[in-house]
């Protein structure tokens, strides 16, 4: 039996991987909704659909489905929109009566997960699920299945880097204001922290060395593994043979050996629709791990540059004019300032 969907959001760069993955678990989209009016893209999946521009407009399409043709009322809400407007339009959706998938970040910040988990407890209709694709990736999930059934006697060594040059458009959007966006660490970082704490447990201490508007980085503590992390919107961070192309760089190595898993992505959109639509899917409890991670980095004082637990990027920058001793790293349980 068909499911009947709506897509918040139907302009943003997400979008298509959500309506493609609507129409391959063969559901219906019955409403999309964007204030801005280029969504042509949804001629190619769902020519039929209503479009709304004024969300309280599709609020009240909704109510109406749901009060005058109950079998026609919208089973599932996908959520594309700005990070900001998650938690509002998620609580919208519940009050539906609906199911939710929502894009990552989930919320920017544990006080809105835990009102989103309390909403969802207290109206009792719907479920709440967030895109944690990365789990899905078949070179991920043997790698899991790899850490888990080792053992050894010291942690892992990983170095993470993602540079992903952005223009000054990026600026001047909603991605540009950390209030908005939760800043680099959500914008860019959100999926590898999912990723680390789901493969390598969960954090016992973290230092942080860098963190501005384009740019941070740090060291984590995992339980089985030491991270060395650098984010960066800076096309200048990049290796020359990708700046000439102005293209993102990403680089994940465990002991040295570098991560591949570039290929396999293509369709994990759709089985993520899959495992929501049986009851599987990612809930909240999943997202809380990395979301709590990046607001302590977002909140802890930038710590002096450790030689032995700072990213060679960060070395290279700073390296020559500092050396200090090893930084205090910040426990998990710690309470942080706010900046």
């Amino acid at each position: 039996m068909s499911l009947n969907f709506a897509l918040i959001g139907a302009g943003g760069y997400i979008a298509p991987r959500h309506l493609k993955a609507i129409k391959e678990t063969g559901n219906n989209l019955v409403a999309a909704v964007d204030k801005n009016d280029s969504v042509g893209i949804l001629d190619s999946h769902f020519p039929e659909v209503e479009f709304f521009t004024d969300f309280e407009a599709f609020e009240k399409f909704a109510c109406k489905l749901k009060r005058s043709n109950p079998e026609k009322a919208i089973n599932y809400v996908s959520i594309c929109t700005p990070n900001y407007l998650h938690e509002d339009h998620i609580i919208s959706a519940l009050r539906l009566g609906a199911n939710v998938i929502c894009e990552k970040p989930l919320v920017l910040n544990t006080e809105s997960l835990d009102n989103l988990q309390a909403t969802e407890m207290e109206l009792g209709m719907g479920k709440v699920n967030t895109v944690l694709q990365l789990r899905l990736h078949p070179v991920l999930q043997q790698l899991k299945d790899r850490i888990n059934n080792e053992t050894r006697d010291h942690p892992y060594d990983i170095d993470l880097t993602y540079i992903t040059p952005r223009g000054k458009w990026y600026y001047i959007s909603w991605k540009g204001d950390s209030k908005k966006s939760g800043g680099v660490m959500m914008n860019i970082g959100i999926h590898f922290f999912d990723m680390l704490t789901w493969i390598f447990g969960g954090v016992k201490s973290q230092a942080t060395y860098c963190l501005n508007d384009t740019k941070a980085s740090g060291h984590l503590e995992l339980e089985k593994a030491r991270v060395r992390w650098y984010l960066s919107l800076d096309r200048n961070d990049l290796p020359e043979t990708y700046r000439q192309n102005n293209k993102a760089y990403r680089s994940i190595t465990i002991d040295g050996e570098e991560l591949s898993f570039t290929d396999g992505f293509t369709d994990l959109h759709t089985e993520i629709y899959k495992k929501a639509i049986a009851g599987d899917g990612f809930g909240m409890e999943y997202a809380r791990p990395s979301i709590e991670l990046v607001e302590m980095i977002r909140n802890s004082s930038i710590a002096p540059i450790n030689s032995k637990l700072a990213h060679p990027i960060i070395l290279g920058n700073h390296f020559s004019s500092q050396k200090q001793e090893i930084p205090a790293a910040v426990p998990i349980d710690a309470k942080v300032e706010e900046k």
